[in-house]
């Protein structure tokens, strides 16, 4: 069948020429979904969360939207369209649906990430309607740990709390900067500000507070029974090159291991420090995921 599928340019409850359809998911879809993102749970480890967290595939009231291509009444792929673009188990082929399918839905998206294969192919679907990339990150490995780390944990890193939420927000507004080339308050703080609370208020941040400054600090993006996904990881500049990474990432596992038995996370290909970090701690690769920047 997907040997047949074409770049149709697909839109809500049309009909390909091969009969696959694409629509926004409704409530009575949530368990094809869910069934279909736990046939990976670690690369879906985002929409399995959004699933716990809103209890349905419908729309969000902050107007996040969830496409799926059908074969009939079966669902053979989705993609979450809210500020991000994540596929869910997509094949590369159905990308183009997809694209066109979220292209008419008239928004703009700050990224698409996910694993590379489906990523890469959205990607370049949406590229022709104007979706030009920033920065496209091609390689970057899906790493996963579970069990104890191979070295001791930093045992200095705990939770965050909301009465640390001004020397946490300016770590994580750093960490975002070095990471994407832009400050995360361009057109405001007030979202990002409330996402950052979020985490905090969830007990999804990490952090090590000492003499007013956060020394490292790292958060659970997405965290469901069985997996949770460190994002964010920051040290401090002053403490670089002393070798404390490892010893704070090792703490992250332990941290994250309260609230499932495996931490995910993935890294850029070309930070080999990193790597080396996460490896040293007991770190391996799964598979590889990509981000598109716009």
């Amino acid at each position: 069948m997907l040997s047949r599928v074409a770049p149709w340019l697909a839109s809500r409850n049309e009909t390909a020429p091969d009969g696959l359809t694409v629509r926004i998911l409704e409530g009575a879809d949530t368990a094809q979904l869910r069934a279909l993102a736990l046939e990976d749970p670690v690369a879906n480890v985002f929409i399995l969360s959004q699933l716990g967290s809103h209890g349905s595939a419908s729309p969000t009231a902050a107007g996040a939207r969830i496409f799926g291509v059908f074969d009939g009444g079966a669902l053979l792929g989705a993609c979450w369209a809210g500020a991000n673009l994540v596929p869910v188990q997509l094949d590369p082929g159905l990308a183009p649906y997809i694209a066109q399918a979220v292209h008419r839905a008239g928004r703009r998206y700050a990224s698409i990430f996910g694993p590379a294969e489906p990523v890469l192919a959205l990607h370049a679907a949406l590229e022709p309607h104007g979706h030009l990339a920033h920065e496209v990150r091609a390689e970057q490995p899906l790493m996963t740990i579970s069990g104890e780390p191979d070295i001791p944990a930093n045992p200095h890193l705990g939770f965050g709390d909301m009465a640390d939420f001004e020397l946490i927000l300016p770590a994580c507004a750093a960490m975002f900067e070095e990471e994407v080339g832009y400050s995360p308050f361009l057109g405001g703080e007030d979202f990002y500000s409330r996402r950052v609370a979020g985490l905090i208020r969830q007990g999804h941040s990490l952090v090590h507070i000492d003499g007013g400054r956060v020394l490292f600090k790292a958060e659970l993006g997405a965290v469901t029974p069985d997996v949770s996904q460190v994002q964010g990881v920051w040290l401090n500049p002053a403490i670089r090159g002393q070798g404390l990474s490892a010893g704070y990432m090792a703490a992250v596992v332990k941290l994250a291991q309260t609230f499932a038995p495996i931490t995910s996370l993935y890294v850029n290909h070309y930070n080999l420090r990193a790597r080396a970090s996460y490896e040293r701690v007991g770190f391996q690769q799964l598979g590889t995921f990509a981000t598109v920047l716009y």
